[in-house]
């Protein structure tokens, strides 16, 4: 911290072990970088994987524990290092775009850092946000103007969600269906009507459901429709949507999406799992579908999260269930994994 005192940080110490501790103060900017006091922190499920053990750094990046957790940032800028562009400077607020890459790999060299085999998210490899103060590089914040810290700090999931549908070559007037009503899923209704598409939001949960009805999307509940594709195809038109969005990394659902989506539509699963899927082959040789995958963000894919945030400040705000301060975090996180009907979004609050 630049006044020299201590700070407050939740550390991960091992899997399923997280407490509020004292943590030193953060060290000055260097070159290139800057100090970010958050004011908000958005949790979520790569969080909760990464905090019980089922997410696992490669052995490369070091020890996975201890670990500062926290990713999705909106907070202010403190202090800037030598060399900082002027864009940043101190009093600033700004969301920050948690990754970096390696720059040289096959994936870096062809503008996609963000499939990098070596990237870094902050929270995950590095210490993040669930401190007092922490130091990142200058070309990771993204001023937000005077954004409410914790609609930046959505605009990392709805990063994720801009991604996916830059995978999916979104284009106007298309019907887009997002299978999971979850953040993410949100996200992706919502920047998916900024391109005007129509979107068709499904899941189990009635109260995610209206959320997404509230954001303008029309909603299928798959606890009650046991037709899903036909009532998908009823929304649609008879040929299906011509994308689809899976946010679940569920294996069911995905194939679902393969099953309902028109010829040479696009399938995109951005949802993350670990188990398998099986596909029908002629899926491919008789209807030329495209499925593709997506992971995080490039810095052009934040940058355009950052706009539709700014423009839709109270939609995303609406996504924001539960606030708690950092005191308070373990507590909440293990309520918000056990609940996750109840708990759309997190947000830590380290200021209080």
């Amino acid at each position: 911290m630049t006044d020299g005192g201590a700070g407050r940080a939740v550390l991960t110490r091992t899997a399923g072990s997280m407490e509020v501790v004292d943590r030193p103060a953060a060290p000055e900017p260097r070159a290139g970088q800057v100090l970010v006091r958050p004011e908000a922190v958005g949790v979520c499920g790569s969080d909760y994987h990464f905090l019980t053990g089922e997410l696992v750094t490669p052995p490369a990046f070091g020890p996975q524990f201890p670990r500062v957790q926290g990713h999705e940032v909106g907070g202010t800028v403190v202090a800037v290092g030598p060399g900082v562009p002027e864009r940043i400077s101190a009093g600033q607020r700004v969301a920050v775009w948690p990754l970096s890459s390696c720059g040289t790999c096959y994936a870096c060299r062809n503008g996609r850092g963000n499939a990098c085999p070596d990237f870094r998210l902050i929270g995950i490899h590095t210490d993040g946000a669930l401190q007092s103060e922490f130091v990142v590089d200058a070309d990771q914040v993204f001023p937000v103007g005077d954004l409410a810290p914790e609609v930046a700090a959505f605009c990392e999931p709805l990063s994720i969600a801009v991604h996916a549908l830059r995978r999916g070559r979104v284009a106007a007037g298309e019907h887009v269906v997002a299978m999971g009503a979850g953040p993410i899923g949100q996200a992706v209704a919502l920047a998916a009507r900024e391109e005007g598409a129509e979107v068709l939001v499904t899941d189990l949960v009635a109260g995610r459901l209206e959320l997404a009805r509230e954001g303008g999307a029309a909603t299928l509940d798959l606890s009650r429709e046991k037709d899903v594709l036909g009532a998908v195809r009823a929304w649609a038109g008879a040929e299906g949507p011509e994308l689809v969005v899976d946010c679940t990394g569920v294996p069911a659902a995905i194939r679902s999406g393969v099953d309902v989506v028109a010829p040479t539509g696009r399938v995109v699963v951005v949802g993350i799992s670990h188990t398998e899927v099986s596909l029908p082959v002629n899926a491919f040789t008789e209807r030329e579908i495209d499925v593709l995958g997506a992971t995080v963000c490039t810095a052009e894919d934040f940058a355009q999260a950052v706009v539709i945030a700014g423009r839709h400040p109270e939609q995303v705000q609406r996504l924001v269930t539960h606030r708690r301060p950092l005191e308070e975090a373990p507590a909440a996180i293990e309520h918000a994994m056990a609940n996750p009907g109840e708990v759309m979004k997190l947000v830590i609050l380290p200021g209080g």
